[in-house]
């Protein structure tokens, strides 16, 4: 699945995340396949959630932290795809 800034992201209902000193883990409750995120992925992971634009999310992020566009955007995408594909 080839993902562009272009793309929306729906948060499933069978994912649940929880926080704590920043970082993350995003758990699939149906395949129990589950993520560690780092303070950056967090911060990703929120903004997903909270808009699900992609380019909404790495506007966001560029104006947070200081990225190369071009290398926010392939780990942002990649990221996602990683986070998209987990067995199901």
């Amino acid at each position: 699945m080839a993902l562009s800034l272009r793309d929306t992201i729906e948060v499933a209902q069978d994912v649940v995340f929880c926080e704590l000193d920043g970082e993350a883990v995003v758990l699939n409750l149906d395949s129990g396949t589950y993520f560690g995120l780092d303070p950056v992925g967090t911060r990703i992971w929120e903004l997903v959630r909270q808009c699900g634009s992609l380019q909404t999310v790495f506007e966001a992020i560029s104006d947070e932290y200081d990225v190369e566009p071009e290398t926010l955007e392939r780990d942002l995408l990649y990221l996602v795809e990683e986070l998209v594909t987990c067995p199901h």
